[in-house]
């Protein structure tokens, strides 16, 4: 299991090396100056150029990249001050390190972000292990119809429709908001509720699909049947031999879904006007600042590398084929 692990960790590190350089040379490609946008309006030469210091700008290509990497583990000294480890430079727009919003922002992210993957696992898989066991019945033919339909929802549309009913219509509950559950854990469970929810409904479908699907297949191979033929009792071969065998597929889907999942968790701040990750992103695009920009591509980036990472771990876990291979 250590080598696994170790081979996917340095591949992992790879990975984020090449996002990193390619990152930063689109940085580079864009036609417009990088000091020039952090200057704004009025700007002189003399501005600028003082500003290609202060950013350490007026250095080589790989000079820069060289220091943007190094002061991401060990800090940098600009002309403007010093900005600790990790560093990801300055922003355009207020002047200050980067990463202080990103300290700010990530955790609504990642609250948004693991809470709805916890929801749809759980409630998907759950709904997929029920209509397989009752396969042919009313109980399969209407959670089969519900997943059609949850399929084709939209996150804005749902978002709309939930704020509708159960915060203006019903009052069942508050605004979304997030709240640091370090500081109070039960409006942190609360103010996250709904946009768990909403994110969670399209994966729920899919989920439920194709594990209802991948408990079918499983029923049938020759280990269940054998097991069967022991006298296992039903529930046993259930989820001791098909659930098992059925989580493998789906554990690999879920690595592939973490991106989409990142992306479904951007348009869901939007929709409940949660400061996270999604909404520093854009806002960094209509600005133009572009030191911001890349901090938050290599944190989600880094993010759901990571994440994958335990995704194989737990697919090792799950099949030990994967280890021997």
């Amino acid at each position: 299991m250590l080598r696994f692990l170790a081979r996917r960790s340095l591949g992992a590190l790879v990975i984020i090396v090449l996002i990193s350089a390619i990152t930063f040379a689109l940085f580079f490609a864009l036609p417009s100056q990088p000091a020039l946008m952090s200057c704004g309006k009025n700007c002189t030469p003399d501005a600028i150029a003082l500003i290609n210091k202060n950013l350490g700008l007026d250095e080589p290509v790989p000079v820069q990249y060289w220091h943007y990497m190094t002061g991401i583990f060990t800090g940098r000294d600009f002309t403007v001050g010093q900005c600790p480890a990790p560093c990801f430079g300055y922003s355009f727009s207020n002047q200050q390190p980067v990463w202080g919003t990103i300290v700010d922002r990530f955790p609504t992210t990642l609250s948004i972000t693991l809470g709805g993957a916890a929801v749809f696992l759980v409630v998907g898989v759950g709904i997929g292990m029920i209509a397989a066991a009752f396969r042919g019945t009313w109980i399969d033919k209407f959670f089969s119809s519900l997943s059609l339909v949850g399929n084709a929802l939209q996150i804005y549309f749902v978002g709309v429709i939930a704020l509708a009913v159960l915060v203006s219509g019903l009052h069942w509950m508050d605004n979304p908001a997030y709240h640091p559950i370090t500081e109070d854990p039960v409006k942190w469970f609360t103010g996250m509720i709904i946009p768990w929810l909403v994110l969670s409904i399209i994966f729920i479908a899919n989920y439920s699909r194709m594990t209802r699907s991948q408990m079918i297949e499983q029923l049938g191979e020759d280990h269940v049947r054998a097991a069967r033929a022991k006298g296992l009792g039903r529930r046993a071969v259930f989820f001791r031999y098909a659930w098992r065998g059925a989580l493998a597929p789906i554990v690999t889907i879920f690595g592939i879904d973490l991106g989409s999942l990142f992306g479904g968790a951007i348009i869901t701040e939007f929709t409940f006007s949660l400061h996270g990750l999604g909404r520093l992103a854009v806002s960094s695009v209509s600005e133009t600042d572009l030191p911001t920009l890349m901090a938050v591509m290599l944190v989600g980036c880094t993010a759901i590398v990571v994440a994958n990472i335990v995704v194989d771990a737990a697919y090792a876990v799950i099949d030990p084929r994967v280890r021997l291979a």
